[in-house]
């Protein structure tokens, strides 16, 4: 049987609760986070629970190797932190570059990994449960393996055409643990991990000290030098995470919220400050001119975005600069009958995504590896997978994002957060490369123009913007629409699947109840109590 085709309709519900709620991508996952919030721990116990659950049940998206992002409303104040790391201090970038283009595999673009050390901030800040308790779902799923999830099975899938060819020793590990028997598992094999259950009883005990100052650090350490790596204990040892301020606009009714740079978060409040200028709600949801409008936002400020951002250090253009209200209304006014091609202005001056809630905590976390699996490297006999945020820099001479040693790149995860009035309505995410804030853009507007619930609002079909004139529509989009973007100037593409539109949830509490959504693009669960 195949467990990805459905014939059929299926739909899914808001899920409602009292006293809290979590939604993640994978089932077991939010097992995790609810096993938490049962046991008398917090919001945040539970989302620690379920990303590291998450890095042996959705392998495909992330691992312990990862970056990780985070906004934290604890009824008064909401509060962001930064979990990605820099380049390693010894790579220059001759090296780095030598290929002729920027490397996506190996350890050429493996940066620090920031989510142990996201864990431990996390929880000394706002945590409830013992650390050690956070980790027990994860281990039991490692150890005792679990059955894996159909679209989770279909990413994994597609790693034996990327890795399966690659022969260097560096890449040997990750095989042999992801690939075991030369193939990916299938949509409802089990696959275990005992080394990584190892790791993690490793990480609980030592508090993620052993990550970066401990004998997994040396184990990181000692793996890049015999393969041909550039990560060094003290590249490790030098980690902090950063508690950072969050960009914050207002869009009609609602306050929208995101991570600083070096993420993206920051174009889908650049695009909606755009958008804020037009009726948009005098349009119904479905309609060229909604579709028109909100891509062309999101194009002039992809275009800032990706020539102005990246590591704060190198800015030379603020965050304020790209948000001042001046400079929008330049950029809106660019916006006309036909579809624009891409253009920066000149201002002055694969992913997982989940959310928890309770009484007195609301939580959006975001933890990935990019490109799926990362650079392909698991650390040998520690199932640490790592990733290739790397993959972010760019060559080109004098770029704000060019490759340097301990440097940050430009990164694509975001969470979101969403206030009206000052108080707290709740986190929301859609996860997957730069379809994040596109996919941000789109479910707040389906929130707020349209006035559609939390699942409806992600369920709703998507567009997406690729480059120049390109934009990708799902296969649910209405042919009026893409006839009619056409028209418009528009190069479409009509998707055969969804794959590529995004993955996300949402717990909202507009009232006395939590309201929680996953949408069906993932194998997600929301639950709620």
């Amino acid at each position: 049987m195949n467990l990805n085709q459905y014939p059929y309709p299926s739909r899914r519900h808001v899920v409602t609760g009292k006293r809290g709620a979590v939604a993640t991508s994978q089932p077991q996952a939010a097992l995790a986070g609810m096993e938490m919030l049962l046991a008398g721990g917090n919001a945040v116990d539970a989302a620690l629970a379920m990303a590291i659950a998450l890095t042996v049940l959705e392998p495909t998206s992330n691992g312990i190797g990862s970056d990780a992002f985070a906004l934290v409303h604890d009824g008064e104040k909401l509060h962001g932190l930064s979990a990605n790391g820099l380049s390693p201090a010894g790579l220059d970038f001759a090296t780095f570059a030598a290929g002729g283009a920027v490397p996506t595999r190996g350890w050429l673009p493996v940066t620090v990994p920031g989510a142990p050390d996201a864990w431990r901030e996390l929880h000394q800040k706002f945590g409830k449960l013992p650390f050690e308790r956070l980790f027990e779902p994860a281990i039991r799923y490692a150890e005792e393996g679990f059955a894996v999830t159909p679209e989770t099975g279909r990413n994994w899938r597609r790693i034996e055409a990327v890795y399966g060819p690659l022969q260097d020793a560096c890449f040997q590990p990750f095989k042999a643990v992801f690939m075991p028997g030369g193939k990916a598992p299938r949509p409802g094999e089990i696959w275990r991990s005992p080394r990584h259950a190892e790791t993690l009883r490793e990480l609980a005990r030592t508090h993620s000290e052993s990550f970066y100052r401990g004998k997994l650090a040396d184990r990181i350490a000692d793996f890049a030098a015999a393969t041909g790596g550039y990560l060094t204990r003290a590249d490790l040892a030098a980690y902090r995470s950063e508690w950072v301020e969050p960009l914050s606009v207002r869009y009609r009714g609602l306050e929208v919220h995101q991570i600083p740079p070096p993420g993206q978060g920051i174009a889908a409040l650049m695009a909606l400050k755009i958008l804020e200028g037009f009726e948009l709600s005098q349009y119904p949801r479905d309609s060229v001119e909604g579709f028109h409008l909100q891509l062309e936002a999101m194009k002039l400020a992809f275009a800032d975005v990706q020539k102005y951002v990246g590591d704060p250090r190198y800015m030379t253009v603020s965050a304020a600069d790209l948000l001042h209200p001046d400079y929008l209304a330049q950029r809106r006014g660019l916006i006309g009958e036909q579809a624009l091609p891409v253009q920066a202005g000149a201002p002055q001056g694969g992913t997982v995504y989940l959310c928890a809630a309770d009484g007195e905590l609301q939580v959006s976390f975001i933890q990935s590896n990019y490109m799926g699996f990362g650079a392909g490297i698991v650390v040998d006999g520690t199932g640490i997978s790592l990733q290739n945020r790397g993959a972010g820099f760019v060559l080109e001479e004098g770029h704000v994002n060019q490759y340097a040693p301990a440097k940050k790149p430009f990164h694509t995860i975001i969470p979101g957060f969403l206030t009206r009035e000052g108080k707290p309505l709740g986190p929301f995410g859609v996860m997957g490369g730069h379809m994040q804030p596109q996919g941000h853009l789109q479910v707040v507007v389906n929130l707020e123009d349209y006035h559609m619930n939390p699942q409806a609002a992600l369920d709703a079909p998507r567009w997406q913007w690729t480059q120049g004139l390109r934009v990708e529509l799902e296969p649910a989009v209405p042919l009026h629409l893409v006839q009619g973007l056409k028209e418009r100037g528009h190069e479409v593409v009509l998707q055969s699947e969804w794959a590529s539109f995004g993955r996300g949830q949402m717990i909202l509490k507009p009232a006395a109840a939590f309201l929680a959504a996953t949408e069906p693009r993932a194998d997600g669960m929301a639950l709620a109590w």
